[in-house]
């Protein structure tokens, strides 16, 4: 048997301190398996959210109600729009699952375009956060007409111009 140096009580010991250390974090461990990592709830919304606008035939994310108050929350100077309007999950330590309110734009097979939203939203949020998505509920709130206007291009803008 060959002498180690014992980490933890700084001395020479006889026999094999590798097979005491598996598990702990330290030197001879591999770096991903040092720490734990947690992802909030706000993260895998953002993901999913982004995801889910760049399917084509997406109008907008969230129902009537929420879409009409961040129309609101948007016109305060120097607020952003929310990605994550529209979008709302549930993380564990292993999985999530995702529930979207989305609007369509007019014309769009609807059953084509939820199975393109749940397999780009399954894909980034898989790819960029290692969870198991287990499942992608989409409700349609609405639909987009060509020619409805956007409460947000609408709020802005006076009766008379």
């Amino acid at each position: 048997m060959s002498d180690t140096i014992d980490p933890v009580a700084g001395g020479s010991r006889t026999g094999s301190a590798d097979k005491t250390l598996t598990g702990r974090s330290g030197p001879g461990t591999a770096p991903e398996t040092r720490g734990r990592t947690s992802i909030s709830d706000s993260v895998v919304e953002k993901i999913a959210g982004m995801a889910t606008r760049e399917v084509p035939g997406i109008h907008k994310l969230g129902t009537g109600v929420a879409r009409t108050l961040g129309a609101v929350k948007d016109m305060v100077p120097g607020g952003r729009p929310s990605v994550s309007r529209g979008v709302k999950v549930e993380v564990g330590e292993r999985q999530t699952a995702v529930d979207l309110d989305v609007v369509v734009e007019y014309g769009v097979a609807i059953v084509d375009i939820a199975g393109d939203v749940r397999t780009n939203v399954i894909t980034a949020v898989e790819r960029m956060t290692g969870l198991e998505v287990v499942e992608v509920n989409i409700t349609v709130d609405d639909v987009h007409l060509p020619d409805e206007e956007d409460e947000e291009e609408s709020e802005g803008e006076g009766r008379v111009q």
